[in-house]
Parts: C-alpha cells; sequence; structure tokens
C-alpha cells in the first residue's frame, strides 16, 4: 500500500467502556508524535464528534493513564450520529478542524457507524477492538476481555467462600446479552459447576438431573449464567431451580457492571499498545475501514463488514471441558 500524507488523526472512544482503553488511547497518541503527527481526542464518541468536543493531545495529555480503568475521552452512545444528518455535521466538525484519519476504540456498533462513515465521506479510519464480551470477529481476544473475567474470577472465589461456609448453592449472573465468552471462560477458570451461556440451548432438566445426583454431598455448588443465556438470567434460573429443590439454599449474585471498571490487566495495556501502535502506523499506509486484532499472537486485520458480524463460534473444546470438569 502506498504512503498517505496524514496530519492529525483523531482519536475516540465510543459505545461501553472497557478496561485498556485508556492505554490504547497512550499509544495512538504517542505512536502519532513518534510519527510526527498531530493527535486530537475526541470526547463522547460519535456525539463528540458532531458537537466538535474536540482536544489537542501531547505527551503529557496520556501520562500515568495506562492503567486507568474507563476512558480518559468519555464514551457515549449517540442516537444523532444514526441520521445522515448526524454524519453530516461530524464531517463536517472534523474537516473544520484539519483531522483527516480516525482511530475508533470499540466494538460492533462503533465499527458499524465507522464503517458507514467511511463509505459516504471516504475518511480514513481504523478500529481498534475494544468491548469486555469478546465477541468480535478478526480477534482472538478483545480489549478489556481478559480484565472482565479476571474480576469475574475474583467475585466468584469471594462468593464461593461464603457459599462453602453455609453449603449455599450460588447462581452467578454475568453480562453477555449475546455473548456467553465471559461466562464460559470465567466459569472454567471458578471451577463453576454448569455454564449457560446463549450459544448453546440450555436443558434445564439436564441442568436438575445434575443437581440431583450432586446435592446429596452437601457441597457448595456456583452456577455461571450469561445474561443472555435462553432459559432467562439469574434469577430465573434460581426460580426453576428452587421449585425443584426447595431444600437446596439457592442464593443469586449479579455482578453487573463491576465487570467493565477496574484497572486493566498486563495482557489488556499490552494488548491495546500493540493494536494502537498497528493503528496509526497502518493509516500512514494506506490502510482503511478495518479492525485491527490478535490472531495467533500476530496483528490481524479484519474489514470492518466482517467484524461486525459478530457471531463467534464458541470453543468446542472449552465447551467439552465444561462437560468434564463440571462431574
Amino acid at each position: 500500500m502506498a504512503k498517505v500524507n496524514i496530519k492529525n488523526i483523531g482519536v475516540f472512544t465510543s459505545g461501553g467502556d472497557s478496561p485498556g482503553m485508556n492505554a490504547a488511547i497512550r499509544a495512538v497518541v504517542r505512536t502519532g508524535l513518534y510519527h510526527d503527527i498531530k493527535v486530537t481526542g475526541i470526547l463522547r464518541g460519535y456525539d463528540g464528534m458532531i458537537s466538535g468536543e474536540f482536544l489537542p493531545m501531547e505527551r503529557k495529555s496520556v501520562a500515568n493513564i495506562i492503567q486507568r480503568g474507563g476512558t480518559v475521552l468519555k464514551t457515549a452512545r449517540s442516537e444523532e450520529f444514526r441520521s445522515k444528518e448526524g454524519r453530516v455535521k461530524a464531517y463536517e466538525q472534523l474537516k473544520k478542524n484539519g483531522i483527516d484519519a480516525l482511530v475508533a476504540i470499540g466494538g460492533d456498533g462503533t465499527f458499524t457507524g465507522a464503517n458507514i462513515f467511511h463509505e459516504e465521506f471516504n475518511i480514513p479510519i481504523l478500529g481498534l477492538a475494544g468491548t469486555i464480551d469478546n465477541d468480535l470477529q478478526g480477534t482472538d481476544y478483545t480489549i478489556g476481555y481478559d480484565t472482565a473475567i479476571n474480576t469475574v474470577i475474583d467475585a466468584v472465589d469471594k462468593i464461593r467462600d461464603t457459599a462453602e461456609s453455609h453449603d449455599r448453592l450460588f447462581i452467578v449472573e454475568v453480562m453477555g446479552r449475546d455473548s456467553g465468552l465471559i461466562a464460559l471462560r470465567s466459569g472454567i477458570g471458578s471451577g463453576a459447576e454448569a455454564i449457560l451461556i446463549p450459544e448453546t440451548k440450555t436443558d434445564v432438566n439436564a441442568l436438575l438431573k445434575r443437581l440431583e445426583i450432586s446435592r446429596k454431598d452437601k457441597s457448595s455448588k456456583i452456577i455461571i449464567v450469561a445474561e443472555g443465556d435462553d432459559a432467562g438470567g439469574g434469577f430465573e434460573i434460581a426460580k426453576i431451580v428452587k421449585e425443584k429443590f426447595p431444600s437446596i439454599d439457592t442464593r443469586v449474585s449479579i455482578l453487573g457492571h463491576i465487570q467493565r471498571g477496574g484497572s486493566p490487566s498486563c495482557m489488556d495495556r499490552v494488548l491495546a499498545s500493540r493494536l494502537g501502535v498497528a493503528a496509526v502506523e497502518s493509516l500512514l499506509e494506506g490502510r482503511t475501514s478495518e479492525m485491527i486484532g490478535i490472531v495467533n499472537g500476530k496483528i490481524h486485520f479484519t474489514p470492518f463488514s466482517s467484524a461486525i458480524k459478530h457471531n463467534k463460534d464458541v470453543n468446542s473444546e472449552l465447551l467439552k471441558i465444561v462437560d468434564i470438569l463440571s462431574l
């Protein structure tokens, strides 16, 4: 690809926040400065792009943020950007401020908007895979996923302490409206007795049978359920279990948004740093309208149109592991 003349890169975060976004912002800013390119922070995602909330960024702008969760550029879901009129406003603001390329950090909705924006105005734009759900095609891991599953494991370990003390069954609901990858890995890592995810149909009778077999040992048990599981969330599963086994002391814990926050893990910081550097250097090489991820340890590019088709297949080996180890 031919080298392109880019003078000012705009960087923004959009959609749900994820740990490691700040590390990605830092990498984009410092890589841009390394190549003598201006970098402009766009506050509040596409909403800030429309209203012209721009912040010139220097080396000092991103000092001491690599360890922070959330995003210093703030984030939002923009209804106005869904309209052509909103996107025209955004493009005019970019032109007015001399921004001639973009790095978008986010997930499915972010890249859907970026894909349309590029098609309409032909502005160079690359995306960094940033979502705790890890549900994008074209990358083994997304920024924030590793931190989120470790947050879940830490919480479940603590819950198991009290479950063990009282011989209780705890049903722990984790995030995952469309994807069960947080539930799957954190469930294996925390030694859950059952893991319920949207990608596989939940056999409620099989779950009850398993509980019937194991309840005689009177030990604590943990069931991890993704919020989007077809049998229902934590409270619905608890209701089914209580109706069948009223003698089992069953409790529900919904972890909620603690999974989004917190200091990013080392893996997420390194991943975000690699993707941020690759984004700037790839824009200079003429790449555009692609998501940057990691596949088999190497930088990988996926067209936005493919990345946003996010029905990622569940690893059959992991499902087999769940079945074997939950006996």
